[in-house]
């Protein structure tokens, strides 16, 4: 399915990619699931995913109130608290976990949301990610290759298991991959010469496909 926003037509799964990377991240900010469970604030989630689609529809689809209350199930008024949220204000209260979890008591507040999604946005944008996110995309990933029967993606997946993103440099994949071929090619050959950064595992293999579709030509 895919849905009319603006002049671009974007799909339901691309909506929800980047909808899911900017959640993950707003739990990573907050200390990560260990951190809310510790502090009793697992029923916070709902309210971070629900702000976390609000930010994404309107900053990078650039959907209207009106549109964004009526997909993910809000009101309008709601939808506006989320979007005039104080980013700097969700930080200083992130960095006083404690506090913020006596004041926002079991619910967290429709403005905390709101500047914790808009500050998880940020980061993604500036190629942040949440580690918890490339391990479930990793994750993922390898699955749908082992189903497909590509041995070396797979391989290469397995590899890198818990290097962190973005990769900027060959040298921080030269020793997961030391020793490995790839349809003839050693991998340092192959990682010297794909373009960097990589902001996510599926990246990685798409740049090393595309090094040896260059090298068969």
């Amino acid at each position: 399915m895919v849905i009319q926003i603006g002049s671009p037509v974007v799909s339901d799964a691309e909506i929800e990619h980047l909808v899911n990377r900017v959640f993950f991240k707003a739990i990573e900010l907050l200390g990560g699931l260990g951190k809310l469970a510790e502090f009793r604030t697992l029923t916070w989630l709902p309210s971070l995913a629900r702000a976390a689609f609000v930010v994404v529809l309107k900053e990078e689809f650039m959907k209207t109130d009106e549109e964004i209350a009526s997909k993910v199930g809000l009101t309008k008024n709601t939808v506006r608290n989320i979007l005039r949220a104080d980013p700097e204000l969700a930080l200083q209260k992130i960095k006083a976990l404690e506090e913020l979890v006596n004041e926002e008591a079991r619910e967290l507040k429709v403005h905390t949301a709101g500047g914790i999604a808009k500050l998880a946005y940020k980061e993604i944008k500036e190629g942040h990610d949440a580690q918890t996110f490339f391990y479930y995309s990793s994750a993922l990933a390898e699955d749908i290759l082992r189903g497909l029967d590509i041995p070396w993606a797979y391989l290469v997946l397995r590899k890198t298991k818990g290097i962190k993103y973005p990769i900027t440099s060959p040298e921080e994949l030269k020793e997961k991959l030391d020793g490995l071929t790839i349809k003839g090619s050693p991998a340092e050959e192959i990682i010297n010469n794909i373009h960097y950064p990589i902001k996510t595992p599926a990246m990685l293999i798409h740049e090393i496909k595309e090094y040896l579709k260059l090298k068969e030509a």
